[in-house]
């Protein structure tokens, strides 16, 4: 089991928010309205660390270990999202979510293959730590600053966690979670060629609430993370080409294979859904009589 050392792990590095957020630091001079407004909408976006749980939980019930590693992934994404109600609270309660608001972004998931699901909240964490690292660099006010610098040390440390998990699927299930891996990795790794941000709040999720099931299309201003990204922190090529890189790297390591390019990553996943086609088609080996 892995849950037992990343409790461990995650334990020792982890930080309180009433002893370690520099709170007596605040500057309200160097907070705009601007930026107090993407924190309130960065803080809905995190609370759908719920419905994401659930999804996990659900999807999971034959993995007991990875079930129990959500209990460390919720508190610490929930928090996320307390902490930032906490800054609003304290420096623009006018701003602070409505229950409301946190609640309409907790809807129902539709059942997706686990092995995907954890390529796609794996990629979903590197983008994250990138974002929130970006956010830190826009922001002026020193508090707010050191809270994104945190959550995204908080991004990077959960994306090992999931990295742990996949190189175990690999070796229980093989080519199977390769293919999946590989796959999710593809769609993850080509944000340049897509009009939207490539992460899970920003995906479908639920058919029969088409177009409302995305995170980000219930949220007070469905808009926002586009105009966050693109006009507010300017997560331009640069940023985005260091996701990419890093979804490959990972990639690599856990494949055992070098990849430079998506383009590299998808001729090896066409390789492997060959491989896998022509293994599912074999016929059973005769049993012994």
């Amino acid at each position: 089991m892995l849950y037992p050392e990343l409790f461990k792990q995650l334990e020792s590095v982890r930080w309180d928010m009433s002893r370690d957020i520099p709170w007596d630091t605040f500057d309200a001079s160097r907070l705009t309205d601007e930026q107090a407004q993407t924190i309130k909408l960065n803080a809905i976006t995190e609370w759908a660390a719920l419905p994401a749980t659930e999804m996990f939980l659900r999807d999971n019930r034959h993995d007991s270990d990875f079930s129990a590693f959500m209990s460390i992934w919720f508190f610490e994404e929930q928090k996320h999202s307390l902490v930032l109600m906490e800054y609003l609270r304290r420096f623009r309660p006018d701003l602070q979510p409505t229950e409301a608001e946190l609640h309409d972004v907790r809807f129902e998931f539709d059942p997706a293959p686990a092995l995907e699901t954890l390529m796609l909240h794996f990629c979903g964490e590197i983008r994250l730590n990138h974002w929130y690292r970006r956010a830190s660099q826009w922001h002026t006010e020193p508090v707010i600053k050191n809270i994104y610098t945190r959550l995204s040390q908080d991004e990077a440390r959960h994306g090992g966690a999931y990295l742990k998990y996949m190189k175990q699927a690999i070796g229980r299930f093989g080519l199977e979670a390769k293919s999946a891996f590989a796959k999710v990795g593809v769609l993850m790794a080509s944000a340049r060629r897509t009009a939207q941000a490539l992460h899970p709040t920003n995906l479908h999720v639920n058919k029969a609430l088409f177009p409302r099931d995305t995170v980000q299309s219930r949220m007070p201003n469905p808009q926002w993370l586009e105009h966050w990204l693109d006009q507010q922190i300017k997560f331009d090529a640069v940023w985005e080409t260091r996701v990419v890189d890093r979804i490959l790297h990972n990639l690599g390591l856990l494949l055992e294979r070098s990849f430079g390019t998506v383009q590299e990553l998808n001729k090896y996943r066409k390789e492997l859904a060959r491989e896998l086609a022509a293994t599912l088609a074999e016929p059973a080996s005769p049993r012994a009589v």
